[in-house]
């Protein structure tokens, strides 16, 4: 009897289960526009960033309708009057006026977890590195609310990567949000593969938004590596993909990267580039009638670029995200509204100057024109003292550069001068570098050395080191 009991109370569980999980009612609406990539739907009522799904017409021949038989992805992105505006993940082959919208009655979300690690995924978890796709079980929004600021503890321990014009002259910290701004062809995306190949940290999450197909398989390969790629996860969203996937990419990453942080990780996210991600909430923003602000950009954009930076940072858990976001400067305009408008907003900056990379030093970092933010809580006094004799030199040649390359200047005119134009071949040996793994404490000695041979030879540490090679990069 108890038997039977419990065997009725196991079925009447699971009818109830399967009950629960049936589509008794669906919100549906008509697609009554096309307009570029903006679908305008006669409903569904659904609210904004809703996901909903466009059925293909009932008329389509057999072939067609194998072949879109799962639909279309969209997300609401604007909403006027009785109708709504959507935009597609995907390819809108198969829509047409008349189609079907479905609403899903969900906001978008990801699936992450260590599983991530070592793989190369889309911006929907999909795998593109010819494996089988991820089998992830927790998914979490991928749209997260920042932190509570007083939650944040304080920056204060220094991020190796490997480079030693950052690591000395630009120390960066564990948590730090840093943009790399650079035209197009200085170097960007070489530096962010040494930096991920050599840089201290638990977990390297890679987004590469808005690339060119080429340049994916390029990265991995030859930028990142097999030794780089073990601890890494790189989402991608090339640039022939629809703005709703290059933006979902980005927010992709930084979920993924908040998941290890959450866990106590050390986490450096780099992006490739946040300018492309701009580019395409600006599409989604004049699709939705956002109006044009500077150079087009809507207002969506300077609200957005905020909230996915405050993601970034330090966690209770003792983790954190350490944001490299590159910024493709237009026209290798450094005031243009993107880069004015992250320039506010991150913890620091790192130019890459065109003018260097044209004098062969690499990496092309402009020093002068650089700044990290979080330097002075990061490094000691006689750290800073060394950082700052650096930066005098580096001012005064760059100051001089033409006086001197004309042949206009006489020896003893300047002490100061004389003393940078002879520190000038050392220093600059300092400052190229074509392999990363440098530690930090190696690259400041090598700097003591350059800048402060007479008194560092007289210390006991200078004594100690006295056989590294002079002029060694």
């Amino acid at each position: 009897m108890n038997a039977a009991i419990g065997t009725r109370s196991g079925l009447l569980r699971d009818y109830r289960v399967a009950l629960g999980e049936l589509e008794l009612s669906r919100r549906i609406g008509w697609v009554r526009q096309l307009q570029g990539m903006a679908i305008e739907s006669q409903g569904p009522d659904a609210t904004v960033g809703e996901l909903c799904r466009i059925e293909p017409r009932s008329r389509a021949s057999s072939s067609e309708a194998s072949q879109y038989a799962q639909g279309v992805l969209a997300e609401v992105v604007g909403l006027r009057g009785g109708s709504i505006t959507l935009m597609p993940y995907g390819s809108m082959q198969g829509v047409a006026v008349g189609s079907q919208v479905v609403a899903l009655g969900r906001q978008s979300s990801f699936g992450v977890g260590p599983e991530l690690l070592g793989r190369v995924i889309d911006g929907f978890g999909k795998a593109m590195d010819q494996l089988p796709d991820p089998d992830i079980a927790v998914q979490r929004p991928l749209h997260a609310a920042p932190l509570n600021p007083m939650q944040r503890p304080r920056i204060h321990k220094v991020l190796q990567t490997g480079v030693r014009s950052l690591d000395g002259l630009l120390t960066l910290g564990l948590g730090q949000r840093v943009g790399i701004f650079a035209g197009s062809g200085v170097g960007k995306s070489t530096l962010l593969g040494m930096i991920a190949r050599h840089v201290v940290a638990d977990v390297n999450v890679i987004a590469l938004i808005g690339e060119r197909g080429r340049e994916v398989r390029e990265f991995i390969d030859k930028q990142l590596g097999a030794e780089g790629l073990r601890r890494s996860i790189v989402v991608v969203a090339t640039s022939d993909q629809p703005a709703l996937a290059r933006i979902r990419a980005a927010h992709a990453a930084v979920t993924i990267a908040e998941y290890f942080r959450d866990a106590g990780k050390q986490v450096l996210l780099t992006m490739d580039s946040i300018t492309r991600l701009a580019m395409a909430r600006r599409e989604v923003g004049l699709a939705a009638g956002e109006p044009p602000t500077a150079r087009g950009y809507t207002p969506s954009v300077f609200a957005e670029l905020p909230q996915l930076c405050e993601r970034c940072g330090t966690a209770p858990s003792g983790g954190s995200i350490t944001a490299l976001l590159t910024v493709l400067v237009e026209g290798d305009d450094m005031n243009e509204p993107i880069a004015d408008s992250l320039r506010s907003i991150l913890d620091g900056h790192i130019v890459l100057s065109r003018h260097l990379a044209h004098e062969g030093q690499y990496p092309a970092i402009d020093v002068l024109r650089s700044a990290s933010r979080l330097l002075p809580d990061l490094t000691t006094r006689e750290d800073q003292e060394l950082i700052s004799d650096a930066i005098k030199c580096l001012a005064l040649l760059d100051r001089n550069r033409q006086l001197v390359d004309i042949g206009a200047y006489e020896k003893g005119a300047n002490p100061e001068l004389d003393r940078a134009l002879l520190l000038a071949p050392d220093l600059q040996l300092w400052l190229r570098q074509h392999e990363g793994g440098i530690s930090r404490a190696e690259s400041m000695q090598r700097l003591r050395e350059v800048l402060w041979a007479g008194r560092a030879a007289s210390t006991p540490v200078a004594t100690a080191q006295a056989g590294l090679v002079r002029g060694t990069p």
